[in-house]
């Protein structure tokens, strides 16, 4: 080899490394296909538009932006494997995710050893920060705030005297109808059932029949769309208006093209907001309409939020760090401990890294239209 081919090979492995040091990336994890993937995709998107964003902020101390998603599948363990492959690409220095508390519990366990900063939009199982890890932060309220809320709406709002409560057997649905029932009992109401089905259940016979036979007031079921959207339609074609209350699974316009069209008595606890609540999101929204020909649905603004919060913290790591690139774990720190401006509001993490001031909003659907029926302010220390 000439000296000019060697000095020519050497040129490119500097050149090669001096690019691998300036590109910083951000990850999310979360179904991009599956039963709840309507839901993945939107987090996917919306912590895009924060990137495309915020990608000249970076350009200015050097450093090249991008995000890099994987599919879950909403299933634990591969979404372990996806965490593991982020935490391979040492140019990761953020994740925003996952979706899911199923998810979000054993993947940022993984992540956890390596520092690498998970910012979560709507997972909200109480044990995804109650694990005291440093990593693990997230901008929604939790399970205990939102299954409490809609146990109180049953009580409360609907009045009723008797309930059937049901969850999908995953962290989220156990804790939510946990939190709901604790409620619920709390203002007297009468649990006549209550009992796990498999998330991937879609035959609701014997439910059904149960509840014909039980006739309860109020149904709580705490799962996803893509199984209470089959329970609702299986039901009311029995001809039973019974209320149903669920969370923030059921938050996706998904749910109505199974439920029916024209579906009503239904309610849900989001910790995700519609555009009608957050004027603040109609310029986020017309990006989101026009990057992806689609609407931005509550979990987009929510993961927006949730990337703005990775992507500033990474820049204020950089800028402590002499406008370099920071490490993962200047990020981690930065991130728990800083304050910054979202969408939704000021977002602040407590020592656990649950949002110390959050919102749950509680929708109605009637004949298969959404709005808006009150929102509630969550406070943590």
């Amino acid at each position: 080899m000439t000296k000019t081919a060697v000095f020519t090979v050497l040129s490119a492995l500097l050149l090669s490394q001096a690019q691998a040091a300036t590109t910083v990336k951000i990850a999310t994890i979360s179904p991009l296909s599956g039963a709840v993937s309507n839901l993945g995709v939107q987090m996917k998107n919306g912590a895009q538009l924060a990137v495309n964003e915020m990608k000249p902020q970076f350009a200015k101390l050097g450093m090249t932006l991008s995000l890099v998603a994987y599919d879950d599948q909403a299933d634990p363990a591969t979404g372990t494997s996806a965490a593991r492959r982020a935490l391979a690409d040492k140019s990761v220095l953020g994740m925003v995710g996952p979706l899911t508390s199923g998810v979000a519990i054993p993947a940022t366990q993984a992540m956890a050893p390596s520092h690498l900063v998970a910012v979560a939009p709507v997972a909200t199982s109480e044990k995804v920060t109650d694990r005291g890890l440093k990593n693990v932060n997230r901008v929604c309220a939790r399970d205990d705030a939102q299954g409490a809320a809609g146990g109180n709406f049953v009580a409360g709002t609907l009045k009723a005297k008797s309930v059937y409560v049901i969850n999908d057997k995953t962290p989220y649905g156990q804790g939510m109808a946990a939190e709901a029932e604790k409620a619920m009992k709390a203002k007297g109401v009468r649990v006549v059932q209550s009992e796990g089905v498999t998330a991937e259940d879609r035959d609701f016979t014997a439910v059904i029949t149960k509840v014909q036979a039980l006739k309860p007031d109020a149904i709580y079921f705490a799962g996803l769309y893509g199984q209470i959207g089959p329970f609702t339609q299986q039901l009311r074609a029995k001809g039973i208006q019974t209320p149903i209350v669920s969370g923030d699974g059921l938050d996706s316009p998904d749910f109505i093209k199974l439920a029916g069209q024209n579906v009503s008595n239904v309610y849900f606890t989001s910790l995700a907001p519609s555009l009608s609540v957050v004027p603040a999101a109609k310029k986020v929204a017309d990006q989101y309409r026009k990057t992806f020909g689609a609407p931005i649905q509550g979990t987009g603004i929510m993961a927006y939020d949730s990337a703005k919060v990775v992507l500033t913290g990474i820049l204020n790591a950089a800028k402590a760090n002499g406008n370099k690139v920071p490490t993962r774990e200047q990020v981690e720190k930065a991130v728990r401990g800083g304050s910054f401006k979202g969408l939704t509001g000021d977002i602040k993490f407590n020592a656990s890294g649950d949002r110390t001031s959050a919102k749950i909003y509680v929708e109605a659907i009637k004949n298969g239209k959404r709005s808006t029926a009150t929102t509630l302010n969550i406070t943590r220390k």
